[in-house]
């Protein structure tokens, strides 16, 4: 009884959460209220007994994309009013898209239903984390070895195309100077000719000045 009472109240907050980031007029606001979406739909995965996916979520949602999103917002300073002068003029495509999305989705609904089943472990003393684990590096290793040569090889391609030479007033870096360079050439001694600095005094004036030689 108590798990359907929460369940309700979480389901509520979501849908509540939900509309509020469309129908919110203030950005920040919107990605305040996705936050608070993401947050019970964590609570409702870990009420089904999927912690890892509820952590996941929290953690790389809720605590890495969505904060930056409410930073970059921020920094922004979006105009909301040159955003909302076509709002009208789109609005008929809008109410098109968005009643074939949803014929779609009662299709979908019609066609094949949501069969709700009692999902049986084999083992209870293992969580769902370490079978996930497990599977991903046993099973699937190659896809996910496959997936982090992906990943890796997009991070590259970043920092290159990032650190291109370009006809910007920007410093680069030699790292074959720097590791070829001995103990000699690492410090450059230079003589200057030093300066000596005479006080004299303006009678006129009554104030010193500084004369350099």
């Amino acid at each position: 009884m108590l798990q359907t009472v929460f369940f309700y109240v979480f389901s509520v907050i979501l849908v509540i959460s939900a509309l509020q980031v469309i129908l919110a007029k203030n950005p920040i606001h919107s990605v305040l209220f996705l936050i608070l979406a993401f947050v019970t739909s964590s609570c409702l995965w870990i009420m089904l007994n999927v912690e890892f996916l509820a952590l996941t979520l929290i953690l790389v949602y809720v605590g890495a994309v969505m904060v930056l999103f409410l930073f970059v917002v921020m920094m922004l300073d979006i105009d909301i009013e040159t955003m909302r002068k076509g709002f009208w003029k789109n609005l008929p495509l809008a109410l098109c898209l968005g009643l074939v999305v949803l014929a779609e989705m009662v299709m979908v609904l019609v066609t094949k239903p949501v069969v709700v089943y009692q999902i049986t472990q084999t083992d209870n003393s293992i969580s769902n984390s370490n079978q996930l684990g497990w599977m991903l590096y046993t099973k699937y290793s190659y896809p996910v070895e496959l997936a982090s040569v992906i990943l890796l090889l997009g991070l590259v391609v970043a920092v290159a195309l990032t650190l291109r030479p370009s006809s910007k007033n920007a410093k680069y870096q030699n790292i074959a100077k720097q590791v070829a360079v001995s103990k000699t050439g690492r410090i450059e001694m230079v003589k200057m000719q030093a300066e000596k600095v005479e006080v004299i005094v303006d009678e006129k004036v009554g104030k010193d000045k500084e004369v350099s030689v």
